[in-house]
């Protein structure tokens, strides 16, 4: 292999990997909670490759970068979609009827919670690194913070719609992260932006 081409390996940016698997699998969950498709039994796979794998394998390149933002936020996202995985999966009745029915689901919306108070700390970062990933994550944290209400049952008319749309939304304007992204690395110049930083929070010299 020539020295051109370990360059290129060593440079390139998985970001538009992570983020389209983030953007895939909340597409597809998406329809589940708004009605338009049924349970999460097939959602399983796509949690599991699309939402979980490749985004811990773009940030386990990321950390080889020092890439600190793309290594944080992909890697515990990408963990929380296998443990959303494992509890689907455990609410289909994968593991047993018994296990099923004793299992509480109110856990989960705790989970979501702990999820979205970190996320208010990436989200302020977001909004540092453009601004697309700034409103993904700010649509995040609504995410998290209506199903944990929805599933604790506070007040499901409003959060299950509202965790629905919210859901839609991080997709679509996931893909279009992750293919600016791409074109954008791979033309060496901005085809598509993302929008300038805030410049909210300064980071030191």
């Amino acid at each position: 292999m020539s020295q051109v081409q370990e360059t290129k390996i060593v440079s390139a940016d998985p970001t538009a990997l992570g983020v389209f698997g983030l953007s895939l699998i909340t597409f597809v969950a998406s329809t589940s909670k708004l009605g338009w498709t049924g349970n999460a039994t097939y959602l399983m796979p796509w949690a599991l490759f699309l939402g979980s794998f490749a985004q811990l394998w773009a940030a386990s390149i990321d950390f080889k970068r020092n890439s600190y933002f793309g290594a944080i936020v992909l890697g515990i996202f990408g963990l929380f979609w296998i443990a959303v995985a494992f509890t689907w999966a455990i609410a289909t009745g994968f593991f047993g009827p018994e296990i099923a029915s004793a299992a509480d689901m109110k856990q989960f919306g705790y989970a979501c919670f702990g999820y979205m108070i970190f996320c208010l700390f990436i989200t302020v970062t977001a909004w540092e690194a453009n601004k697309v990933f700034g409103m993904i994550l700010t649509l995040i944290v609504v995410l998290l913070g209506s199903l944990g209400f929805q599933i604790l049952g506070i007040n499901k008319e409003l959060f299950a719609p509202l965790a629905g749309w919210s859901e839609l939304l991080i997709s679509l304007l996931g893909f279009y992260a992750a293919g600016a992204i791409f074109m954008n690395t791979f033309f060496g110049r901005q085809i598509l932006p993302l929008g300038k930083p805030m410049g909210w929070v300064k980071k030191a010299a």
